[in-house]
């Protein structure tokens, strides 16, 4: 079965160590490459419920929306100089992020639209 979860928390830096040592640990034989798949799919389905369930925090957020796409249920906006402010009033500042917005795995699972 094909993992019903987004694959792009791989590249975070957690997501890049994880990947890195499950290189390791395939290439001095202690795992296959199919467990090492089975690991990443279950780390994607983790961090997508974590991020669903557990951050609860609600920012604001001004700045300059320099790109914007969807493709294949998909949102990709890139904001330049964005500024957010957090609940308890905390302004953090940045030059560029992009922000990916997509159904979470339950509404991918049950075929919700």
């Amino acid at each position: 079965m094909a993992s019903a979860y987004y694959e792009f928390y791989r590249g975070s830096s957690i997501g890049m160590a994880l990947t890195d040592s499950l290189d390791e640990l395939i290439t001095s034989g202690a795992i296959t490459p199919q467990l090492a798949m089975k690991v990443l799919q279950q780390f994607d389905k983790s961090l997508a419920d974590t991020m669903v369930k557990q951050v609860k925090t609600k920012t604001n957020l001004k700045g300059h929306l320099h790109t914007y796409r969807f493709c294949d249920d998909v949102w990709t906006f890139v904001v330049k100089n964005p500024s957010f402010k957090m609940e308890g009033n905390e302004m953090v500042h940045a030059s560029r992020i992009k922000i990916i917005a997509c159904k979470n795995g339950d509404v991918i699972d049950s075929g919700k639209k």
